[in-house]
C-alpha cells in the first residue's frame, strides 16, 4: 500500500494533542487544589475523573469504530474534547471540571483506539514499526512541552503581562486568581482546529487486523478464564497507577515538603519527567533487541522504586531530579507488559489488547487511593502506596511466562546470513 506522507504527519499531531491534554493534570494540582479548596482525597478524584474514562469507554469505541469509521470517530473524539475544555472554560466551576474531566477523557480514549490502526495503513504495513516509535516520541515531546505551556499562562496572567501575545485575552477570559482557567481555554481552541483541519482530510479505508478488532463477547468471556488476562489487565493498572500516582502528586509534594513553586520549578519537574520518560523509551527499544523483555522490566522497576524513594526522603535539590528521573525508568513497562501479555495468550489478540486498555483505569483509582490516605496520615504515606503498584509490576517480571519471546540479537548475528 502506497504511503501517505501527509496523513501520517497528521497522525503524529494527532498523538501530540492527546498528549498534550494528558499529562496536564500533574502540573494544574496545588492551583486546582487551592481555587476549589480541595483535600488530598477531593484533588484524587481529577485524575479519577479523566482516567476512568479510559476505563469504560476505550471497548465500546472500539465497536463503534468499526460501525462509523474511523474519521467520524475522530472528529467527534476532539468534538468532546472540545466541549469538555469550552465548557469548563465558561463555567469554572469543580464539578463542572469533573465532568469536563471525563469527556475530554472519554474524547482521547476514542482517539487512542483510532489512532494505531490509521497509522499502520497510512504509513503502510513496512514502516508501521517505525511509525509507532515516532508516535511514542512526539507523545513524549508534547508531555514535555504541556507543562511549559502552564507556566507560561500563568506565570505572565498573574504577573499582569497583557501586552504579550495571548495574554491580554487570557487574562479578560478567565477569573481572578485563577489563571490556571487559560489551560483549558487553549485545550477547547486546540481541539477545535483539529475538528477543522480534519473535517477536510480524506482517509482511507481501514481494514482491522486480528489483533486490532474488539471481537465478540464470546471471545471476552473466554478470556476472562484465563487468569493471565486477569493478571496482566492488573499490570496496565498498576503501572498507569503509579506513572500518574508520580506525575500527579509530585509537584504537590514538593510545594509541601520542600516549599518547591509549584508554577515553576514544580511544573518544571512535572515535564522533566515526561522528557525523560521518552527518553527512555528510545534506550528501552535498543535494550529489547539485545535482551529478554523481562529481566529489563525487573531492573528498570527496581530503578524506579529507588527513585521514588529517594524523592520521598532526600532534600529538595535531589528530589527534584529523582522524581523526574523515575520516569526514565517506568518507560518500558507499558510496551513490555502490554507485549508479554499478547503473547501470554493464542488467539482473541484484539479482544485482550481492549482489556488490557482498560486498565488504564488504574490511573483514576490509585489517585483517589492516595488522596485519602495522604488526608487519613500525610502525602508522605500516601505516595508510598506507588510501590505496592510498583511491587505487583517487579513481580510480574518473575512469573510472566508468554507463549513466545521478544526476538534478540547479538553481535554474531549481524554478519550470519540467515
Amino acid at each position: 500500500m502506497k504511503k501517505n506522507i501527509f496523513l501520517v504527519v497528521l497522525i503524529m499531531l494527532v498523538f501530540f494533542v492527546i498528549s498534550f491534554l494528558t499529562n496536564i493534570l500533574g502540573a494544574l494540582n496545588d492551583k486546582v487544589s487551592q481555587s476549589f479548596t480541595l483535600n488530598e482525597t477531593m484533588a484524587g478524584l481529577l485524575p479519577f475523573a479523566f482516567f476512568i474514562a479510559y476505563g469504560v469507554m476505550s471497548i465500546p469505541f472500539g465497536f463503534l469504530v468499526e460501525k462509523y469509521g474511523e474519521k467520524k470517530m475522530i472528529i467527534s473524539a476532539f468534538l468532546l474534547a472540545f466541549a469538555g475544555a469550552l465548557g469548563f472554560a465558561q463555567f469554572p466551576t469543580f464539578n463542572v471540571f469533573i465532568v469536563s474531566l471525563f469527556t475530554i477523557g472519554a474524547g482521547m480514549a476514542a482517539l487512542q483506539v483510532v489512532i494505531n490502526p490509521l497509522l499502520r495503513v497510512s504509513g503502510g504495513e513496512v514502516n508501521y514499526a517505525f511509525n509507532s516509535v515516532m508516535g511514542q516520541l512526539v507523545f513524549g515531546l508534547a508531555s514535555f512541552i504541556s507543562p511549559q505551556m502552564y507556566t507560561y499562562l500563568v506565570t505572565n496572567i498573574d504577573a499582569g503581562n497583557v501586552s504579550k501575545p495571548f495574554i491580554g485575552l487570557m487574562t479578560s477570559l478567565v477569573p481572578k486568581a485563577m489563571s490556571w482557567v487559560s489551560v483549558y481555554w487553549a485545550f477547547a481552541l486546540i481541539a477545535i482546529l483539529m475538528v477543522t483541519l480534519i473535517s477536510f482530510v480524506r482517509f482511507p479505508k481501514v481494514e482491522l487486523q486480528d489483533d486490532e478488532k474488539v471481537g465478540s463477547k464470546d471471545s471476552y468471556l473466554e478470556l476472562f478464564k484465563n487468569k493471565y488476562v486477569i493478571l496482566y489487565f492488573l499490570g496496565i493498572f498498576a503501572y498507569v497507577g503509579s506513572e500518574q500516582g508520580i506525575s500527579y502528586w509530585m509537584s504537590k509534594f514538593l510545594k509541601i515538603y520542600h516549599d518547591v513553586n509549584p508554577d515553576v520549578a514544580g511544573a518544571d519537574a512535572v515535564s522533566y519527567f515526561w522528557g525523560l520518560m521518552t527518553i527512555g523509551g528510545m534506550l528501552g527499544l535498543v535494550l529489547m533487541k539485545l535482551y529478554d523483555s523481562k529481566p529489563i522490566l525487573r531492573w528498570f522497576t527496581i530503578l524506579a522504586m529507588i527513585c521514588v524513594a529517594v524523592g520521598l526522603f532526600a532534600d529538595v535539590q535531589t528530589s527534584l531530579w529523582s522524581f523526574p528521573m523515575s520516569g526514565f525508568f517506568l518507560s518500558v513497562m507499558f510496551p513490555v507488559i502490554v507485549s508479554l501479555g499478547l503473547n501470554s495468550v493464542p488467539k482473541h489478540h484484539g479482544s485482550f489488547a481492549g482489556i488490557l486498555m482498560t486498565g488504564i483505569a488504574g490511573g483514576a483509582i490509585v489517585q483517589l487511593l492516595i488522596g485519602a490516605i495522604s488526608d487519613a496520615i500525610s502525602l508522605r504515606v500516601g505516595m508510598l502506596f506507588i510501590f505496592v503498584t510498583l511491587g505487583y509490576i517487579l513481580s510480574l517480571s518473575f512469573w510472566a511466562k508468554p507463549l513466545v519471546n521478544n526476538q534478540t540479537f547479538t553481535l554474531k548475528s549481524l554478519f550470519t546470513k540467515n
